[in-house]
């Protein structure tokens, strides 16, 4: 939504800096259950990731529109469990962009402007690895990527997101941070995505196992 329209949500930077962050989880740990931080503040990653980038990557590929996503001008509101609810954006974002074969330069917007900032936020103050938070971006960025792509690759090794785990550099020379954080595996004759780190879901009550895409062998037929 416009963040005009979203009245309940605060700016990220004061989400982020005021405390509202851990208030948040907090909130989340106490109506789902959980006393693991790492673990309660992985599983309200994953929100905050797939509702933040799965509407970047669609509106992209197939609107032919490029949000705005730079942290500083965006805003989020929380549903009443503590998870994220809706982002606000400044304005409609550019629009008639020609959909982008070149996923790192599609992407980098998204990376750099925003992801590596909120990976900074969770690692200071939700306990989690910086590689942790990006593997558990990189899960709904290649759904996303896969769900929008038109046209099925000849071989199952070249799934469109595989230059995102597969080049050691971003556009602009930087180090790309979702490098290696999901494979491509054989497993029983069939094609397995994987992900390098377990995003420790296993800690909290109820939460099913994300099954072969886990990490760990153990927690895969949970």
């Amino acid at each position: 939504m416009l963040c005009d329209e979203l009245t309940d949500a605060v700016p990220l930077r004061d989400f982020f800096l005021s405390g509202a962050f851990s208030d948040a989880l907090a909130t989340y740990a106490a109506v789902h259950g959980g006393t693991d931080r790492r673990a309660v503040a992985s599983m309200w990653s994953l929100y905050y990731f797939s509702a933040l980038s799965i509407p970047y990557i669609v509106a992209r590929r197939l609107g032919e529109q490029a949000l705005p996503v730079a942290f500083d001008r965006m805003t989020l509101a929380l549903a009443k469990d503590g998870l994220p609810r809706a982002f606000g954006i400044a304005d409609e974002g550019e629009w008639n962009m020609e959909a982008d074969g070149d996923v790192l330069s599609m992407l980098s917007p998204l990376i750099k402007a925003h992801l590596a900032e909120v990976v900074r936020h969770l690692k200071a103050q939700g306990g989690i690895s910086t590689r942790l938070a990006w593997n558990n971006a990189a899960v709904y960025i290649d759904y996303a990527l896969t769900a929008t792509e038109q046209h099925r690759p000849a071989r199952a090794s070249d799934w469109i997101g595989r230059p995102l785990f597969d080049h050691t550099t971003l556009p602009d020379g930087s180090a790309n941070p979702f490098l290696g954080c999901l494979s491509h595996e054989q497993e029983e004759g069939e094609t397995v995505c994987r992900r390098k780190i377990c995003c420790l879901r296993y800690l909290l009550p109820g939460i099913p196992s994300c099954g072969n895409l886990c990490a760990l062998p153990s927690q895969r037929k949970q």
